[in-house]
């Protein structure tokens, strides 16, 4: 649990740092991310990571928490808690607020046992289930900041927490759409950041998805279309699956249109 809890730690340092600078008026930036701002993203990471905490440090506040989100899930209004649940905190207070939570948080995370189970909105998660999912959702929700300032980000390979969550969440992709996967997970082989070869399952030329790491992530978390990467897909399998991967819970959601989610440059 000390290198999972350093890997969200160093995610968010990592994304706390480009926004460092700024000014309070940047931080109402939209992003390609259903139009959220700076603001709305940086709510939705802190708000979730303290959810994430209470459901270890304090189950009464997270039972707490609970009841007050449901209606408002329930009903598709989602922000409209989050924002409510802020109360105006915006800008670098709110950045300053996120990033002394991660750290607090991320303390706390390191000493558990990483199969210890916490409540959660649906099921109950092991603790490192727990960690993994703030994990994913920074980088994720982060890209959106880093693509809005044309920050190109330098990943790494702590990012292999993600791809395995994107390989266990195989079945979910299709069953999240009341689909039946076409057949067995297709075979994995990845390039990580440092350049390291990351292979999963059984090797095949007929069924296979090739290419770097980061862009694998960026399919499965849904930050990228498939034919905006250069994966490489072979088999119907493969291209069903990337097609609308989502390694994430939830109701099912679309992968954003080709040529929508992109690294803004000055040009």
């Amino acid at each position: 649990m000390q290198q999972l809890s350093n890997d969200l730690r160093d995610e968010s340092e990592a994304l706390s740092r480009i926004m460092a600078d700024l000014s309070d008026d940047d931080f109402t930036t939209p992003t390609g991310f259903k139009n959220w701002t700076f603001n709305d993203i940086l709510e939705h990471l802190h708000i979730w990571n303290v959810a994430a905490y209470e459901s270890y440090a304090d189950e009464a506040a997270f039972d707490a928490y609970v009841d007050k989100v449901k209606a408002d899930v329930m009903a598709g209004n989602l922000k409209k808690f989050e924002r409510s649940y802020i109360n105006g905190l915006a800008g670098q207070a709110l950045l300053n607020a996120w990033r002394e939570y991660y750290i607090k948080m991320t303390d706390a995370f390191a000493e558990l046992d990483p199969k210890h189970r916490v409540k959660w909105i649906g099921p109950d998660m092991s603790v490192r289930s727990s960690i993994t999912a703030r994990l994913m959702e920074t980088w994720a929700h982060g890209l959106a900041i880093y693509d809005a300032l044309g920050v190109v980000r330098q990943d790494g390979d702590r990012i292999k927490n993600i791809v395995v969550l994107g390989i266990n969440t195989f079945k979910w992709s299709f069953q999240v759409k009341g689909q039946t996967p076409p057949g067995p997970i297709p075979y994995i082989e990845l390039i990580a950041p440092s350049g390291e070869i990351w292979q999963f399952g059984e090797l095949s030329d007929v069924s296979a998805v090739t290419g770097t790491a980061s862009e694998f992530c960026q399919v499965v978390t849904q930050t990228r279309n498939i034919s905006d990467t250069n994966l490489k897909l072979i088999g119907p399998v493969s291209e069903a699956w990337m097609s609308h991967a989502q390694c994430f819970a939830g109701p099912p959601e679309i992968p954003p249109v080709k040529n929508t989610r992109f690294t803004k440059t000055s040009a």
